[in-house]
């Protein structure tokens, strides 16, 4: 292992933790610090800190390798599939629908509810995933909603310039949305930047409205289309770089 500044040498841990699918490089200076990274079987805490393809590196003891297959998937999740690695309960989880096809440790690009459906991404690229999943790189998701009584255009006009409610922790939070459009008396298509913890749903609670259908059409560049419910596929190239080219936009500008 080689202290940061002693040469070139070497790679950074946190870009190591990343390539191997474990977290994205910010979260990986988290486990660093909190010292659950050991190189050759001791403890680093120092930020910056590389080691050499000869090196064992362990996080919480488990050896990482970098994957040598990088996985960026689209999966259409069908309602009542968890979109996490594992439940105590024994929930079905969305990443099953890939197996065993797919055997690379990929994880999901943020979430949606167990009742909500459509597009989620999946991958085993820690820096991708972080900046997919962050609401600074203005990666807009699109869905389409379907709800169980007609939609006033208050709810509309109200939901793009903010409600107010209160989060799971008591604490004041406004809900908006980028854009609203009512297509039928009970049918919504509702653009969001930030994406909160079922913020559509709650939106539509504050005006005692549910939804019936909450599919997910689209994120940035990547469409649903028509991808069967319960089926995967790999992003194309030209996918991967309109979202890059968002990325590099939006990093310039930050």
């Amino acid at each position: 292992m080689i202290p940061d500044g002693e040469g070139a040498q070497g790679t950074r841990l946190q870009t190591l933790i990343a390539h191997a699918g474990e977290a994205s490089r910010r979260a990986a200076e988290d486990l660093i610090r909190a010292g659950r990274v050991q190189v050759n079987g001791v403890v680093v805490t120092e930020l910056g800190s590389r080691a050499l393809p000869t090196d064992t590196v362990t996080l919480d003891g488990k050896p990482i390798r970098a994957e040598s297959v990088k996985r960026y998937l689209a999966l259409n999740k069908p309602p009542g599939y968890l979109c996490a690695m594992a439940d105590d309960r024994g929930r079905p989880l969305a990443v099953e629908l890939l197996r065993p096809e797919i055997q690379e440790r990929v994880y999901n690009v943020g979430r949606l509810d167990m009742e909500s459906c459509g597009l989620i991404l999946f991958t085993n690229d820690g820096e991708f995933a972080a900046k997919a999943g962050h609401p600074s790189f203005g990666i807009i998701k699109e869905y389409q909603v379907e709800t169980d009584r007609s939609v006033s255009d208050e709810f509309v006009s109200r939901f793009m310039s903010g409600i107010d409610v209160v989060d799971e922790a008591g604490e004041p939070e406004v809900l908006r949305a980028v854009d609203v459009k009512k297509i039928a008396a009970r049918r919504l298509v509702i653009r969001l930047a930030e994406g909160k913890n079922r913020e559509i749903r709650r939106a539509l609670a504050a005006f005692s409205m549910r939804a019936r259908v909450l599919r997910r059409v689209s994120i940035g560049p990547i469409l649903l289309g028509d991808l069967p419910e319960g089926r995967y596929r790999a992003l194309s190239k030209a996918e991967l770089a309109a979202v890059n080219a968002v990325f590099d936009t939006r990093g310039n500008d930050t």
